[in-house]
């Protein structure tokens, strides 16, 4: 699943990959979860400002379902354009 946004002046890209990582237990339950892969760019502009961006969940786990990653990542990237490229 790919989804484009404008925001305040960017353009923002966001990916939804599957994860299937899986950590050692005592249970042999492997669960599949998502990522967000994020680029953002300046409107107008072919190439990214920095490479892709990959966001989990908290604690560093795998979004449950693909629209908790999508929306993980837009939010992520919203915060980075405002934290990064905003001006007072």
């Amino acid at each position: 699943m790919n989804r484009t946004y404008e925001y305040e002046g960017f353009t923002i890209q966001v990916g939804v990959e599957s994860d299937f990582s899986w950590q050692q237990s005592p249970a042999p339950a492997r669960r599949t979860g998502f990522v967000a892969t994020v680029r953002v760019f300046q409107a107008g502009h072919a190439v990214a400002l920095f490479s892709p961006l990959r966001f989990g969940d908290t604690g560093g786990r795998p979004f449950t379902t693909e629209a908790d990653a999508l929306m993980g990542g837009y939010s992520a990237a919203r915060k980075i354009v405002d934290d990064i490229f905003s001006r007072p």
